[in-house]
């Protein structure tokens, strides 16, 4: 029975192994640029599945007492280094990866935050993702260091030599300092976070992630934009709290414009009292009146404040509204044209 369990817990061991060691290598190869580098990898993990296999034939062949050469003697080789470090070393790997995976499962557990992209939902989405990565850097360098110790390797000195090239290094990695400075202070101000749509320089989306490092945006056709946090110079956050939809209408010069802004007040009444839409405002909107005198039309002014994101579905259907009722009314809404004026027509007289 001893015999079976010894033998049952090599291959489990071994089967762990192999499998997290080639899954480890083949994600190195897909961070390669070339799919040549992706075979050489596969290879690589097909090396490493036969190390693996041997080691635990070799300790199987010391364990059972098989007189199969040279395994028994690489089986004994192998059984006094894992008494010395190597349940050690592998004791070290278990638990990290151990923290590793459950990092992920425990910062589920917390309390989602609600769909609603208030501040409060925004932060916790933010940071979220900012401890998932800090707690697995944390992570794997503790495990690293420990890993190390325990192969005999001096860790006092290492870490004094990494301080030293650190030092040297953080000359020429300045922009990394920067990036990670700025996405503190981002942070620790909530100046924006994921889920808000922002305007950076000359790229706008929405925040789909955020890290210490950097922000990546999504546009509005889909593509992602990776900004280091050291090159958010200015930023424009479009869902702050609460957002305001301006809207323009244009009537034409021959129409009474107190009939007008009477027709565009009811309109506007109508659409906030909307049962379907009264939830996405935060207060009552605002007709300003005569905004500008424009080339074709007197353009008035509309303003409606909203919740965050919201701005932009309030806009449209309110000029949809606005268009269908103006038709209604009979009010012309004008369009660009031109009156083009010869001069005076040419005169001749007799006797020239």
């Amino acid at each position: 029975m001893a015999t079976l369990l010894q033998l049952a817990l090599t291959l489990l061991l071994a089967l762990v192994l192999g499998r997290y060691g080639a899954r480890a290598l083949n994600w190195l190869g897909r961070l390669t640029p070339t799919a040549r580098d992706d075979r050489l990898f596969q290879l690589l993990g097909y090396g490493w599945w036969g190390m693996v296999l041997l080691a635990a034939l070799s300790y199987l062949a010391h364990a059972l007492g098989l007189p199969h050469e040279p395994f028994a003697s690489w089986g004994k080789a192998l059984t006094l280094w894992l008494g010395a470090r190597g349940l050690a070393v592998l004791a070290v790997l278990g638990l990290t990866f151990l923290a590793y995976r459950l990092i992920p499962l425990l910062l589920a557990r917390l309390p989602e935050p609600e769909e609603a992209l208030t501040r409060e939902a925004v932060r916790r989405r933010t940071l979220r993702a900012v401890s998932e990565s800090v707690l697995k850097g944390t992570v794997l360098v503790l495990g690293g260091l420990l890993l190390l110790s325990n192969l005999g390797l001096n860790v006092t000195a290492l870490l004094a030599g990494a301080g030293v090239a650190g030092l040297a290094l953080s000359f020429a990695a300045q922009n990394l300092i920067r990036d990670f400075l700025n996405g503190f202070f981002i942070l620790l101000e909530d100046q924006y976070g994921v889920g808000d749509i922002v305007q950076i320089g000359n790229v706008g989306g929405q925040v789909e992630r955020f890290t210490l490092r950097l922000t990546v945006l999504r546009d509005l056709e889909g593509r992602v934009h990776f900004l280091p946090n050291s090159e958010v110079r200015q930023v424009t956050v479009l869902t702050q709290e609460w957002s305001r939809a301006v809207v323009d209408v244009s009537v034409a010069y021959k129409e009474d414009l107190d009939r007008v802004l009477a027709v565009l007040r009811d309109e506007v009444e109508r659409f906030h009292g909307d049962p379907e839409w009264r939830e996405r405002f935060t207060e009552a909107p605002e007709v300003l009146g005569v905004q500008a005198l424009g080339e074709s039309g007197v353009v008035l002014r509309v303003l409606f404040s909203t919740k965050p994101a919201q701005q932009w579905p309030v806009a449209r259907e309110f000029r949809r509204r606005i268009k269908n009722r103006l038709d209604r009314e009979g009010i012309e809404i004008p369009y660009p044209h031109q009156k083009v004026y010869f001069g005076e027509p040419l005169r001749l007289e007799k006797g020239v």
